[in-house]
């Protein structure tokens, strides 16, 4: 019944930093970060991002947010402001508060009313290899300058 024989504990390998599906990073008001920001999940951005941000997964831009530089991503909600390029693999859903001037990429898009979108757009799936520069040469950029869902 009792056995003389002491059972070695097996260690567990843990991770130091355990993720999980539902990660959010945030930067809130008040932060400045200038430089490279790479990150694998979701991304708040409620401060200032001067510099370049990949994100694997979504990037949120809330309404006190701002962004000047380059961004690619997954999917994007843009409450707050962005100037620069702005790449979407999949959705990128601009809100009523939002204020985005540049070049943009993605393969789906929502502008709701009152959002002011002033791009050079290009939407879609494509097989280029996703650089700025087949961005900025492609013959099927839409350029968009007015305010959307404002009467002229």
């Amino acid at each position: 019944m009792f056995s003389s024989k002491k059972k070695e504990a097996t260690p567990t390998k843990k991770s130091i930093l355990p993720t999980t599906s539902h990660s959010l990073n945030t930067i809130v008001n008040g932060t400045t970060i200038e430089g490279t920001i790479k990150s694998e999940s979701d991304i708040r951005i409620d401060g200032i991002i001067k510099g370049s941000l990949n994100c694997n997964a979504k990037v949120i831009i809330g309404p006190s947010g701002f962004i000047e530089g380059e961004v690619r991503c997954q999917n994007a909600v843009v409450e707050g402001r962005f100037e620069g390029t702005l790449q979407v693999a999949e959705l990128l859903n601009v809100r009523e508060t939002a204020k985005v001037v540049g070049d943009v990429r993605t393969n789906k898009l929502i502008v709701q009313s009152g959002a002011v979108f002033s791009v050079a757009c290009q939407m879609g799936s494509s097989k280029t290899n996703g650089s700025i520069d087949s961005l900025k040469s492609s013959k099927s950029i839409a350029k968009s300058t007015e305010k959307i869902g404002q009467a002229s």
